[in-house]
């Protein structure tokens, strides 16, 4: 009798491990994995003269990012270029996201239809030159403006 409750108790136990999911277990990043800079596009605010932008960053390599500057064309919803500008970003410490806000004299933010990264006038850190950072932006938006680089 002892060895039939065994029996049950083990093909129980066999039928549940078949049955529930194994976990896949999954390394992030992997050995192909390229390091990233999210550039979002989080609102835009109108103040008085000026239209606030405000962008969440994130570093994905393995140092900070000591320095980050945008080359940055501004186009109205009907395409036409606003202005080109540069953007310092700054300093970007790895693993830790950061908000950037910029106040653009004289646009309306009504006006501003999309927000082009024309390049990178700079970038600097351990390691990371400014072609590896332009290679590395991944672009997101929150509203209505759109962002592309």
């Amino acid at each position: 009798m002892n060895n039939t409750h065994t029996d049950i108790g083990l093909a129980l136990a066999t039928a549940l491990l078949v049955a529930l999911p194994a976990p896949i277990l999954a390394q992030e990043g992997g050995a192909d994995a390229s390091p990233s800079i999210t550039v979002e596009m989080n609102s835009t605010l109108q103040l008085e003269g000026a239209c606030q932008l405000t962008f969440m960053l994130a570093n994905g390599f393995d140092a900070d990012v000591a320095s980050l500057v945008f080359e940055t064309v501004l186009l109205t919803k009907d395409g036409a270029v606003d202005r080109l500008t540069l953007f310092d970003m700054r300093d970007l410490p790895n693993g830790s996201p950061r908000v950037r806000q910029f106040n653009v004299p004289s646009l309306t933010c009504d006006e501003l239809g999309q927000v082009l990264i024309n390049g990178v006038a700079e970038c600097s850190g351990d390691n990371i030159e400014t072609a590896a950072c332009l290679n590395a932006l991944d672009y997101s938006t929150r509203i209505d403006v759109e962002i592309l680089g």
